[in-house]
This record gives structure tokens, sequence and C-alpha cells, in this order.
């Protein structure tokens, strides 16, 4: 079994440098298996994305589904195909997945047309998570660009849950312009909640914006970091990653203290098509979550 040199740790028998694999593998459940499941709710967030309240229909099945921020399911629509979709919703919740779509081939297509009740499948969970646990105790920064705010928002459902494992916690989400803002309405909810601070802006505002207009970046200019004792999840475009954590780099925080999603190479959610591969590196397999400097170290990542 490979492992993926992303971070190290010194064991204390030997004192050698051994790798961390956060689990993945031993996470990882039966890739074959299917979950009969429902349409319970779909809401429409903008022109192009939908949020969709998917439900295991056996009522066991539904209880022991678990997953962990970052990871992502294998949504099948019957005589369509299957596509890799991130979870977006709180892992504590048991009632019902939440998966943010955004309509781009036949499949996500198809989905938009569907209403409560129809059936798909489920597979998975896959892929490796956010280190919540390692950020215990640490100031946390959640940035996200576009649709990038889908898989941010289960650690921020997480972090928010538990808000008492951390520090100060900073939301930095950028959009386009305002109409393609996700989950408008849970902004005042995330402002409230004690030491989570919120920061949006847009690049092209309209005549009714009246926050931040420019890009992401900007807003890390007026946000207080202690490098030593931060860590980051970004989430977005990939030609994002290269502004936001080179920024980062300059403000004092380390290569392995920020984690990057690179879950839109997913595909097959098993590493068996090999159109993930970066390299030797299966990113469905061995990611998608990275901290940078892996990524930062495999070859055309971003």
């Amino acid at each position: 079994m490979s492992i993926l040199l992303t971070r190290y740790e010194v064991t204390k028998d030997s004192g050698f440098v051994a790798a961390t694999d956060f689990n993945r593998r031993s996470r990882l459940q039966h890739v074959d298996r299917v979950y009969k499941a429902e349409l319970t709710n779909v809401i429409q967030l903008t022109s192009m994305e939908k949020l969709f309240h998917i439900r295991i229909v056996d009522n066991v099945e539904r209880e022991r589904f678990t997953f962990l921020p970052g990871q992502f399911v294998m949504l099948e629509v019957p005589g369509y195909g299957e596509v890799p979709i991130s979870i977006s919703g709180s892992p504590t919740n048991k009632g019902y997945l939440e998966l943010c779509i955004r309509k781009a081939g036949t499949v996500t297509s198809v989905l938009h047309q569907a209403r409560r009740g129809a059936r798909v499948g489920i597979r998975g969970p896959f892929g490796t998570s956010f280190p919540l646990e390692a950020m215990k105790g640490h100031n946390i920064l959640l940035i996200a660009g576009g649709l990038g705010l889908a898989p941010l928002r289960s650690p921020i459902f997480h972090v928010c849950e538990n808000r008492a494992d951390y520090k100060d916690v900073h939301i930095l989400y950028g959009a386009r312009d305002p109409s393609q803002l996700l989950f408008d309405y849970q902004y005042e909810q995330w402002n409230r909640i004690d030491d989570v601070e919120l920061h949006i802006i847009v690049e092209k505002p309209d005549d009714k914006w009246t926050g931040e207009v420019g890009l992401i970046t900007k807003l890390l200019d007026n946000i207080p970091i202690a490098p030593d004792d931060t860590f980051a999840i970004v989430c977005g475009p990939p030609v994002m990653f290269k502004f936001v954590c080179a920024q980062l780099g300059r403000m004092g925080v380390p290569m392995h203290r920020m984690f990057v999603s690179l879950e839109r190479r997913m595909h097959c959610g098993m590493g068996k098509c090999c159109r993930c591969n970066i390299g030797s590196t299966y990113t469905c397999v061995d990611g998608p979550v990275f901290d940078f400097w892996t990524v930062m170290n495999l070859k055309e990542a971003i």
C-alpha cells in the first residue's frame, strides 16, 4: 500500500520521520456499495447551482452512513451515469446529505430537472478530509472562491458546531458578482456565532452591492494573523490557490498549515479510470484534500 508524503511526524519509538496519511484508507468504505436514496428537497441557489437534500432510503443504512468534512460521494442517476460531488452538509446531520450541484454536463443537467421523490444512488464516502482534529486550539481561516463554498460549507458546519475547540475563525468568500453568491441565507447565522467573522467580496458589483469589491486576496489585508497559530482551508478554482496561498505564505503561514481541495479533478472515485492522476498520484484516492506543500510538489496539480 503506497503512502503519499504529505505531512510528517516523528514516531515515539524509533525517532524516524514517518508519513501521515490522515487515515484516509482506513476510513474508505466499500467502493461498490450503492445506497438507494431519494431527493427530499431541491433549493435553487443561483441560476446554475442547486442544493439537493438526499436521504438514504434504508433507515439502518442512513444511520450508519458517516463522512468527514472534505470527502465526496459518487452520485448516480439511473440510466445517465454518475458524478463525484463534494458533501456540503454537516457530518452530524443523519437525516439527509446536502449536495450543491452546478449544471455542467449530462448527469447534472438531468439532476437539475429532478423533483422531490426522484430516486438516485450514492456510493462512498471517498477521499481524504480536512484535518480538523489537528486544527483544534488554533485560529482558522476558511477561504472559498465561487463554487468552492460548497465543499467548504462542511468544515464551516463542523467548526461552528464545535466552536469551543477553536480560536478565532474567519470565513472569506469571493464571487464574480452578487448573483453568484451561494448560501446567502446563512451569512447572518454565521456572523452571529461568537468569534466567527464573515468577509465577502465580489469582482463585479451591481447597483445594490455595498460590500467589498476586488479579488479575494484583498480580504486578507485586513485580517490579523498569528502565523504559527493559524491553519487555512482553501477551496475554489485551482488558479486561486496560487494567489491566496502565496499571500498566506508572505504573511508567514507555513505551507503545511494550508489545505486545499483538488475536488475538480475527481472522476470515478476509485483511481481506476486514471483521469484524476497527477504523475503517480491519484487525486481521488490520495486526495482530494492535500496540504499546499504537497500540491506545489505535484507537477501540473494547479
